[in-house]
């Protein structure tokens, strides 16, 4: 059985539960303490991934560490028609692999000042990463205007969300509790609503279920 070591309020970690329900997969989560007392962090926590970082998979004999390779490795293994994750487009995979990139930095930046508002990170340069958040939204919200207006409702070019989507959502939708008003852009609003009306959406804490199919400002 799949083993996902979890920490239920991180947003790396619920891109992978996010995966593991679209899928409709089983696996035993083991919880591991982020905050306060930075499990992950520990010398048990090392022998399982010793850059001390979640979430990690194990199948079998195999661990994956971080989120992005994670939904990778998930997508292609158990993705049986390849929606996810179309091995078979090189094009495709290149326009996935790019937001994956891009979901790096909204770790580094939106990510960053949700741990300093509401983790107490103190070494976190906090306007800095609210300014380079708001550059990153742009970028992506000027991005779904126009995949909108030829007919795509996803990062990609694609008729059905892929793991780009996925890997970008967490910390678009958390945005808030670090500080980040998602106010002026309603590309990226209308694009989150969409992504929770995916069968089997699964929530997490700070996170909510769509609300009543109606079309959104535009």
């Amino acid at each position: 059985m799949l083993k996902l070591y979890d920490y239920e309020l991180s947003g790396n970690c619920y891109k992978v539960r996010l995966m593991l329900a679209f899928l409709g997969l089983t696996y035993k989560q083991i919880l591991i303490e982020f905050y306060p007392s930075k499990q992950h962090k520990s010398q048990e926590f090392f022998k399982i991934n010793p850059l001390g970082q979640l979430p990690v998979i194990s199948d079998q004999d195999i661990l994956v560490r971080d989120a992005q390779a994670i939904l990778i490795y998930l997508a292609a293994k158990y993705d049986r028609q390849k929606r996810w994750y179309p091995t078979r487009n090189p094009a495709m995979i290149a326009q996935i692999s790019e937001w994956l990139f891009f979901a790096n930095d909204l770790t580094s930046t939106s990510s960053a000042a949700r741990l300093h508002d509401g983790f107490f990170y103190t070494d976190i340069r906090i306007e800095e990463c609210r300014k380079r958040a708001h550059e990153l939204f742009r970028v992506l919200d000027e991005h779904l205007y126009f995949n909108e207006q030829q007919g795509y409702s996803w990062i990609c070019h694609s008729k059905n969300p892929t793991i780009a989507d996925i890997a970008c959502f967490p910390y678009i939708i958390l945005s808030e509790e670090g500080g980040i008003s998602r106010i002026n852009y309603p590309a990226i609003r209308r694009w989150c609503d969409r992504f929770k009306r995916i069968p089997h959406f699964t929530v997490m804490p700070g996170v909510f279920p769509a609300g009543p199919d109606k079309t959104l400002d535009k």
